[in-house]
């Protein structure tokens, strides 16, 4: 009895209500900020750590946009998340992200002759995390990365240009790093010659 209470109460307190459509048994801790949830769709299983900001963007000064924020299901991420998205964000099943990781398809206009930075145009690009991708602890994805399926980010990464399924990578910029070869089913590195892997 009282295990179902409590599930009772965790679905009240920590149920993303407003969203566009959420899966079974999805979860976002408190303290959470979601902006702009009517345009996020969530499938089973989500769970998001404390002190998440997930800002959505459909009107930027003059400008009007149609995003989407999809995540699959089974997808963990952890405390502190930033995702901002105006254009498309998906997330593919199975990802797990560490904490303070931070994604976004939105970039600022940076045009010295157009005045404040604030005031200028946003541009957008979409970004696609394909399924069963880690992401380590301070990591970045930048607006239009597509990480295919079975990556690992390490710690503090900066991801600025796609890269292709069982990648690992790492840096700032990130690079690849090792790659999966599943003859051998292991990680194995890479040369210099093979760091040209953009998708």
């Amino acid at each position: 009895m009282f295990k179902i209470i409590k599930i009772f109460f965790k679905k009240i307190i920590y149920y993303p209500f407003g969203l566009k459509s959420v899966g079974n048994e999805s979860y976002i801790l408190l303290p959470r900020k979601i902006i702009n949830g009517k345009y996020m769709e969530v499938g089973d299983r989500l769970f998001i750590g404390r002190h998440s900001i997930i800002n959505i963007v459909d009107i930027y000064e003059h400008q009007v946009f149609s995003p989407q924020l999809i995540i699959g299901t089974d997808v963990y991420i952890g405390g502190y998340a930033q995702i901002h998205c105006a254009e498309k964000i998906i997330i593919g099943d199975g990802c797990v992200f560490s904490e303070h990781v931070y994604i976004s398809d939105i970039s600022h206009g940076f045009d010295p002759n157009a005045g404040l930075i604030l005031k200028q145009d946003i541009t957008r690009n979409p970004v696609n995390i394909g399924s069963n991708t880690f992401i380590g602890f301070g990591s970045s994805i930048l607006p239009g990365v597509t990480l295919g399926s079975h990556c690992i980010v390490g710690t503090n990464s900066v991801v600025t240009k796609s890269f292709p399924d069982f990648s690992m990578l790492a840096g700032s910029p990130a690079k690849i790093i090792k790659r999966y070869n599943s003859t051998t089913q292991k990680w194995e590195k890479i040369n210099n010659n093979e760091q040209s892997n953009e998708i």
